[in-house]
Parts: C-alpha cells; structure tokens; sequence
C-alpha cells in the first residue's frame, strides 16, 4: 500500500527534528519557588528527587528544534532557550544526547540560533515563505507539552501576516507578533521551536504561539525571518536588527476621536507611561529631529495604517537603510529621513 504525502514529509523531516530539554541547578529552583508565610498552613513545595540528576540540576521545561545545517545548527523559538541560569540539552531524533550553546537570540523575532557539537546530522531544508498560498497543506512537527516526542499535526494555512498580540507560551509575557502564518493544526506548548513545512518537506515557518481557548487557531513564523537571522550570524557573527528608537500608538477612527487628532491612521509618538520616553535618547529617531505627539502618517511614500504598521517596514529593513517619514506636526506637514541604526 502506498504512503500518504503526509506520511512521506514526516519521513523525510523528522529525523531533523529535535527535542530540547531546559534545566537549572537545584539551589537556583528552590530559590525561585514561592515563600511560605510564617505560620501560615501552607507546605514548603518540594522537588521531587526523580526530577534531580546526578549533577543536581533539575529539569523545568522543554520545547522543540530542527537541524538546519550537518555541523549542528539548529533553529527553535527565543523563549525556548531564554531561562536566566539555563543550561539546554538537545535529543536527537535518534535519541543521542549534545548540550546546546546559543549562538544568538533575535532582539525583535521569537527566533533562537543553537548549536551542538555534531557532524553529518539530518537537515529540514528551507522553503521560501513568500509564496505561500491559502489553503495550503501544512505538516507541523515538535515536542507536545514537552513530553510528546515526534508529535505530528496536520491542517491548512488558515491566514497570512497576522498581527497578535499573544504569548508565546503560558509562562511568557504577552508581546507583538506580526507577519504571522496562521494555521488550523493543533500546537501546543512544547511545539514551539518545531518546524511547519509543505507537503514537499521544505520548512516554510517555525511554530511560534497558540490562542489560549480557541479551537484550530495556531500561529508560525515565516521562515524568511530565520534565514535572515542565519545570515547575519554567518556574516557579521551576530544578529543585526534595525533600531528607530520611538514608541507610538496606531491611529484608528477611535483614537482619532478619543484624542481629536486630524487623522484616523498613522503612528502617534507617545511615551506609554510616565517612565519611559516617546523618542529614545541618542536613537535615529531622536537625531532626526522627531518629537513627541507628532504623528506619522508614511513611510516611503506608503501611508501608515493598522495593517501597515511601522513595525512592518522595520521587519524588512536592514542596518544603515533610510526611512523617508511624512509628519504632522502643530498643524503642518514635513518630512525627515531617518538612518537605521543597529539595535543593541
């Protein structure tokens, strides 16, 4: 009987794809659990000494990966590998285990770059997240819950560069993702970091987030973003992502109505809060000239709006490259050209 297409790109991806085990060291948990009031009923929580390895460190998370190059190069999410005192162990398909080194973290994307100290591994190969169509059939591959190996989902693309605002798991702080691929094939935590490929077996995104108590609503990152942080590191040994150096509001209908502004689209420079500035000291923002309560209404000649954000036009911009702003200000109209510097 002959193989399904599904059943041949999981044969051909998965022995690419990676388990990834996060641990710390005994003394650093405990001093992370939660007090226990004096004289209070509660019981001090305890660590279970199955959970403690013979180096004493204990096990208190995982998340998934795919191999990308044969030295050891493996891709997965940023808040997979962003435990302060951390250590991270890779399990490969074949189940040899390497500890892991981060080679880098995106500043802006929920992309990390890992590698282990391996040759001739099992690659996924990447696709080009450009062309990616509607209804498209899609495979996702990872970790489930972090205990699940080898789990295999399968569904269409739902949606294209969506705009969240979600966390990447439970545990994480909530926080803008844009340019999202959104699939109906189940993820869950502990699939972060695994690969969502075409029925070819050409890795298209990377799982990244699901919506908490919705049904079939699962999102990735288009792989472009990776192959952009993969040649930064081979380049320039680091991940170089572009800084503004400003924080604004998106201008809709009812913020233009709430605030009495002269338009209902475009970027509203505004600190957010009392301690934190609208233009960043030093940035390209600030050399520019630009100020807080202005409002940008374009960037290169495109008008700004809740689809087009400037965060989309800094996604495909690169170190050194000019944003050319249209401004209104007291009731004029300018225009300034901003140089992108590095985000530090």
């Amino acid at each position: 009987m002959p193989s399904s297409p599904i059943i041949r790109v999981i044969k051909k991806v998965m022995p690419a794809v990676v388990s990834i085990v996060i641990s710390k060291k005994l003394e650093d948990v405990k001093k992370e659990m939660p007090k226990v009031v004096p004289g209070s009923a509660q019981t001090p929580p305890a660590i279970p000494d199955e959970m403690v390895d013979a180096r004493g460190m204990v096990r208190i998370g995982g998340g998934s990966g795919f191999i990308v190059q044969q030295n050891g190069v493996i891709l997965t999410n940023k808040h997979v590998v962003s435990e302060p005192g951390g250590e991270y162990l890779v399990i490969l398909n074949d189940n040899r285990k390497f500890p892991a080194v981060v080679l880098a973290r995106d500043p802006i994307d929920d992309i990390a770059i890992l590698k282990i100290n391996a040759a001739g591994l099992p690659t996924v190969t990447l696709g080009d997240s450009s062309n990616i169509e509607l209804g498209q059939d899609i495979v996702a591959i990872g970790n489930a819950l972090g205990l699940f190996r080898n789990t295999v989902s399968s569904g269409i693309v739902s949606g294209l560069a969506r705009s969240i605002r979600a966390a990447p798991d439970p545990a994480q702080p909530v926080q803008d993702m844009r340019g999202l691929i959104q699939i109906d094939a189940a993820i869950n935590p502990g699939n972060s970091g695994g690969p969502l490929v075409d029925m070819k077996g050409r890795a298209i995104g990377i799982n990244a987030a699901i919506v908490y108590g919705a049904q079939n609503l699962s999102f990735a990152l288009p792989i472009s973003a990776a192959e952009r942080d993969l040649h930064d590191l081979k380049t320039h040994g680091r991940i170089r992502r572009p800084l503004l150096g400003l924080r604004y509001i998106i201008v809709d209908e009812n913020l233009q109505s709430k605030m009495k502004l002269p338009v209902d689209h475009g970027a509203l420079v505004s600190s957010h809060g009392p301690q934190r500035d609208a233009i960043v000291p030093g940035s390209p923002a600030d050399k520019a000239g630009i100020r807080d309560g202005d409002i940008i209404v374009a960037c290169n000649g495109e008008e700004l709006t809740e689809q087009k954000t400037i965060q989309d036009f800094l996604e495909n911009a690169e170190v050194g490259d000019v944003l050319r702003l249209k401004i209104l200000r007291d009731g004029k109209t300018i225009e300034v050209a901003v140089t992108l510097a590095e985000r530090k």
